[in-house]
This record gives C-alpha cells, structure tokens and sequence, in this order.
C-alpha cells in the first residue's frame, strides 16, 4: 500500500508539473514567411509500395508556398513491387523539379528507408534536406516554417505529424500522436533532445554529412533517431516544432496488426530516449498496474478516483495541445481515448515480447 501511495504521488506530481510546463509555455513566435532570404531546398521521399498514397504526398508538395523553382524533389523507388514507380513516373511527367530515382543498391550499413535516404542525399543539389513519407500530405508553410526554426543554427528540425481520417481507431490515433508529440515538446523547451520524426524533418548538409551520411550509422529500424542522435554528437542544435505550419497528417496504418509492427518499431527507439523521459514514459505506463489492485484494497470511490484525476489531468493536456494547433475534438472521444489507451498499452507491450521480427513495407528486421 505504502509502495501505490509514493507512486500514485509521485505520478500526479510529475504529470502536475509537465501539463503546468505546457499551459503556461510561452507562446512560440509565428515562423510562417519569416526567412529572410530564399534558398535551395530538397525534399526527399523514400517510396515502397505506396500506388495508393503518394500522389497525395506529391499533391501536397506542390502546393507548398515557397518558389517552385527553388525546390527539388527527389523520389526514390524502393524496389517497389506493385506499380509506384509507374504511377510516380506518369505523375511527374513534365515537371523537371521532380525527379524519380530507382534505388538498387546498397551503401554502407544502410537497410531500408535508411538506404534510400543515403543515395538521394549523394543526388540532391543544395544544402537543406526535407524529409517526408510518401503517405504523408505536408501543409503549405512547412518549407518557410522549417528553414525559420533552423535559422536559430539547428543542425536538425522536427515538426509534428498526426494521423487524418473520422473514423473511430483514426480520431484516437491522432489523439494519441498529438498527446505524445506534445509530452516530446515539453521536454524539448527544456532544452534537453528527445527524439524527432522521420516523416517530418529538416536537417542540414552540414550536419548530415558531418556524420558520414546512413551509409556510416549504424543501422536501427528507427532510422531517424539515429541520425537525431548522431547529429547532437556532432555539436549541432535542434530544435522541435509545435505550431499548425508545420502540422503534417499521415494516412493510418491498414489494419491493427501493422499498427502493432508500426509500434514495435517505434519501441525499439525508446532505448535511445534520455533517462528522464524514459522515467516519465515507465510511470506513465504503470497507472493502470497500481490502479486495478486498488479496487480491492480500497473503497472503490478512492480507486475511481484516482481515475477520474488522471483522466482530467489528460484531457486538459489533450485539450492545450490541440488548442495550440488550432484543432478541436469533442468530450466524447475524450472519455474514449481513455480506453483506447489501455487498450493499445497493454496489445503493444504483450506484442513487444512476443518472439518475431518487426515487419514494415514487406520487409522483416
């Protein structure tokens, strides 16, 4: 008893102190339009089996507010075996600032996306690599926004991406992506690295290179944050995004079983997180498993609670993350996510430890 009351303390205080961090964060100048001086910038996209999504992620590309002319977009076609490269191929026809490149070889220690990104750097042209999914639509502001950040001397920038869609497993994922995005910035304001995402980043030449490139990093599934963590040894700054210009949304996983393979890649990444956010994550995580053995050492009035504290303190972090985006959502999907989030914990550890291997676009790691 006296081991739930020190960790029920101590989760309710730390939770206390990061959503006091968020409501009352200083409100981050608007970046959009402010790079002084338009420059060169490439964006690059690894593609493997994506005929459904990527004309999207190219539609969106097109419609950035920056001078066509000075944006280079390189697709590289993963060995794709349904019709991407076709399909790529009709959609750029006439359009020399795209460019579709067929990846068949292998450099360094490089597998995968990883692979793919390693050979389009060696063919982009200028100084400021964009790195975005082919399932992804990017919003219009996300190149000036970006290179605004990096004007601080970032060697890498992160903006944040959140699952689009209505449907129920679609409006909690985005709900789950937005909430964890924003537990990542409240940490970063400290100015302490956490992570960044792949499908949403800027990171110079200088930096890139200054690490080898894919080819000399040692391979991870989470290839972003490998190269997140190589750059920071290398002395560069980052810097994390939390703002509407830079809000990218990502098409959901097909079904729940490559949205457990899409987590337990995820997972393996936490073993590179700082301490203190793997403290804040282990706690998090542990609620329910000091909460249920309440219900029969307490009144279950004390046990409920908890919950309902728990609860209100999620919700009003949800709410501030959302609010800061420029997003809504409706008290019904917030007593929902509630048990979505139990749900999805507790299939995510049990699918961890199960033996096998992570598979991700076709391919086992």
């Amino acid at each position: 008893m006296v081991v739930s009351v020190i960790f029920f303390i101590a989760y309710f205080s730390v939770f206390a102190l990061v959503l006091g961090l968020w409501v009352f964060r200083k409100k981050a100048p608007e970046t959009v339009g402010k790079t002084a001086g338009k420059v060169p910038v490439s964006i690059l996209i690894a593609a493997r089996n994506e005929e459904h999504t990527i004309i999207r992620c190219l539609q969106a590309i097109e419609k950035l507010d920056y001078p066509a002319e000075l944006i280079e977009v390189l697709i590289g076609d993963d060995a794709s075996t349904d019709q991407t490269h076709n399909v790529v191929a009709a959609y750029i026809a006439g359009k020399p600032n795209f460019k579709l490149i067929s990846i068949t070889g292998k450099l360094g220690q490089a597998h995968g996306k990883a692979n793919v990104l390693a050979h389009l750097t060696k063919r982009a042209t200028t100084g400021y690599f964009f790195i975005t999914d082919a399932d992804v639509a990017v919003p219009p502001g996300w190149v000036n926004a970006m290179l605004a950040a990096q004007k601080s001397g970032a060697g890498i920038v992160t903006g944040i991406t959140a699952v689009c869609g209505q449907q129920f497993a679609e409006r909690m994922q985005r709900l789950d992506w937005l909430n964890s995005l924003g537990l990542i910035q409240v940490v970063s304001d400290l100015n302490l690295p956490v992570s960044t995402m792949g499908n949403n980043m800027l990171v110079t030449r200088q930096a890139y290179e200054s690490t080898g490139g894919y080819e000399c990093i040692k391979f991870s599934v989470t290839e972003d944050i490998a190269l997140f963590r190589e750059v920071l040894k290398r002395g560069f700054g980052f810097k994390n995004l939390y703002e509407p210009a830079v809000l990218a949304e990502t098409l959901p996983p097909g079904n729940w079983r490559t949205l457990l393979h899409q987590r337990k890649r995820w997972m393996q990444g936490i073993i590179y997180l700082p301490l203190i956010m793997k403290l804040v994550l282990i706690l998090y995580a542990s609620f329910y498993v000091f909460l249920i053995p309440l219900f029969w050492r307490v009144p279950a009035a004390v046990a409920l609670g908890l919950l309902l504290l728990k609860w209100l303190f999620q919700s009003i972090f949800i709410l501030v993350s959302l609010q800061k985006l420029k997003q809504r959502t409706s008290f019904k999907d917030l007593v929902l996510f509630e048990g979505y989030q139990l749900v999805i914990t507790v299939s995510m550890l049990a699918f961890y430890f199960l033996p096998g291997k992570v598979n991700w676009k076709g391919r086992k790691y």
